[in-house]
């Protein structure tokens, strides 16, 4: 609850105001009865017309001021609501946005998208609902019971058969219902992860002909889905019929007891057909309140969701760390790290010192730990043990963004957005001008095939830049890096695209633009990194070798062995 405090305190001045026109409506609501039941004995039963006309005038006034009271506060229950559920989806994307990797990994992707839609729009209807019936439906029922007994106490013997069965009814209801729903929101996310996992892998999944497979898996949990919803709506169906039949059968036993009272001179006709009303209105409130207590039953294992997500701690302040170092650059100090909930460490031992305007070579096999690095510096994870600095600074004391705004990143695998290819390179620099993006795409090798497109750099792109090569989408996600203009480059494998001949002609245009940038290259090819200033041999984690690429090919048996891998005999020899 205490994530919602701020949404409580923020609307609450309005959620009163219209809990206000929502008594005016439900004081109306009540007050119709009473007057009909005097119309029918002080006027009908008389045949005083003037009375029946001024009485017939009054309930109109009355049910005037109820429907104002009711297009107020629909009015403003809209609203709010509509407010809340835009305000707590944007708290809850930015709060995803602050994640690092570790906390992104307590919760699967298509989970997150149910709780950012799904478990919003039942809080939205939830807050909704709360002005619209839920407020008024204990009202008009406590109002009713309390007229009815005013109007006639000696068949309120009635009422206390009635309100307590159905009382038992509902308290099942919640009980009953709760663990369905919590199924519900659980299967759901099981098939928004099947859609996502399929969108996300179409060329792969049609490559193998695999689509029978796929349409299988989401029948399974289409199924699932289907039948745990199926048995909460079943369980549910069984109650509402239960508490309707309850209070029927209470108004018969009403009209019963009316019958008799009349007929005893205790009870006129129009107290009768008050008291028949009341019931009908208790019986209508009742209802509501079933359906409360079942959006409310939804509405609770959305906001233990969303709390969950809320309520995940980002990383605190580091206490006891040596904030500085007296050296510019990039440096390592025995960095060691495993991911969060295994003991065994991806780095290990990792000591590095990087100058500013050197290109440093980072290669390995598959698992070498390189990738591991690049994390590291840009904290999307936190080192276990060790320290990471750059220009003397302790990485973990600075702010994020700060960190951040210092390093230009191309991933292994290209991302790029919905836009034009303008539009993508400008996320380097939103503010850039036309020249500076075409130099940043000149030095990247896309300038070229950007020009030779029929809109240029007003080319759209669609999702994931699918109207591209692969080595045009690298390419382009490398001038949005260099566009950034920050102090540090860092190329995770990001040429693996590009022919021999653009990747050379890349490498020149870095190092004739390099300035006091530092390059980090990481790559599984050899002839991608051996021109590079500084080379770093990544093995099981651990650095098994660092220097030129003579130094290395002279004296170190890893990088022999990937030279050997890669190049053949000859090139090992000449080395």
């Amino acid at each position: 609850m205490r994530h919602f405090k701020k949404y409580i305190k923020k609307y609450g001045f309005l959620f009163s105001i219209a809990i206000i026109f929502l008594m005016i409506e439900a004081i109306c609501d009540l007050l119709l009865p009473t007057i009909l039941a005097s119309i029918i004995d002080n006027g009908v039963a008389d045949g005083n017309l003037q009375y029946v006309l001024n009485m017939g005038g009054l309930m109109l006034l009355v049910t005037g001021i109820g429907a104002l009271g009711a297009i107020i506060r629909n009015i403003i229950s809209s609203n709010l609501s509509q407010r809340l559920g835009a305000e707590l989806r944007s708290d809850l994307y930015r709060k995803v946005q602050s994640f690092r990797l570790e906390e992104m990994n307590q919760f699967e992707a298509s989970s997150l998208v149910t709780r950012l839609t799904n478990d919003v729009n039942q809080m939205q209807m939830f807050v909704n609902g709360l002005m619209r019936i839920m407020v008024k439906a204990p009202l008009v029922c406590i109002g009713s019971i309390f007229m009815a007994v005013r109007l006639n106490a000696s068949i309120s013997w009635v009422l206390l058969i009635v309100i307590p069965i159905v009382a038992l009814i509902i308290l099942l209801n919640v009980r009953i219902s709760l663990p369905f729903f919590m199924r519900v929101q659980k299967a759901t996310d099981k098939l928004n992860g099947v859609v996502r996992e399929y969108l996300s892998g179409i060329r792969v999944i049609r490559a193998f002909n695999r689509g029978r497979f796929e349409q299988s898996r989401f029948d399974e949990k289409n199924e699932q889905l289907f039948g745990t919803s199926t048995k909460a709506m079943r369980v549910m169906s069984i109650f509402s019929p239960g508490i309707s039949l309850t209070v029927n059968f209470g108004i018969v036993l009403v009209l019963l007891a009316g019958g008799w009272n009349i007929n005893d001179g205790q009870m006129q006709v129009g107290e009768v057909v008050a008291y028949v009303n009341y019931m009908t209105q208790i019986l209508i409130s009742l209802m509501m309140i079933t359906m409360i207590f079942n959006m409310f039953v939804r509405a609770r294992v959305s906001a233990g969701r969303i709390s969950e997500v809320l309520g995940t701690d980002n990383p605190a302040e580091i206490k006891g760390l040596k904030t500085s170092i007296p050296q510019e650059g990039v440096v390592f100090e025995q960095v060691h790290f495993s991911y969060h909930g295994t003991k065994e460490y991806v780095l290990k031992d990792v000591s590095l010192s990087l100058k500013p305007s050197e290109t440093i070579g980072i290669i390995g096999s598959t698992g070498a730990g390189k990738s591991s690095l690049v994390n590291l510096l840009l904290r999307l994870y936190e080192p276990s043990h060790g320290a990471i600095y750059i220009n003397g600074e302790n990485i973990q004391t600075m702010d994020l963004k700060q960190l951040r705004n210092q390093i230009a990143y191309v991933p292994q695998k290209s991302m790029l957005f919905t836009g034009t290819i303008k539009e993508n390179i400008l996320w380097g620099k939103a503010d850039a001008s036309m020249e500076d993006i075409r130099h940043a795409a000149n030095i990247a090798q896309a300038d070229a095939f950007i020009s030779r497109l029929p809109e240029g750099y007003d080319t759209q792109l669609g999702q994931g830049g699918v109207n591209l090569s692969g080595g045009q989408k690298q390419r382009v996600s490398i001038a949005r890096a260099l566009l950034k203009e920050a102090p540090i480059l860092v190329l995770d494998d990001s040429t693996s695209a590009l022919d021999a001949v653009t990747e050379q002609r890349l490498k020149e245009a870095l190092s004739e633009n390099r300035e006091r940038r530092i390059v980090f290259l990481i790559a599984q090819r050899i002839t991608s990194i051996m021109d590079a200033d500084h080379i770093i041999v990544m093995e099981n984690g651990h650095v098994a070798g660092a220097g030129t690429h003579e130094e290395l090919a002279k004296n170190n048996s890893v990088y022999k062995e990937i030279i050997l891998s890669q190049l053949g005999t000859e090139m090992e020899t000449s080395g």
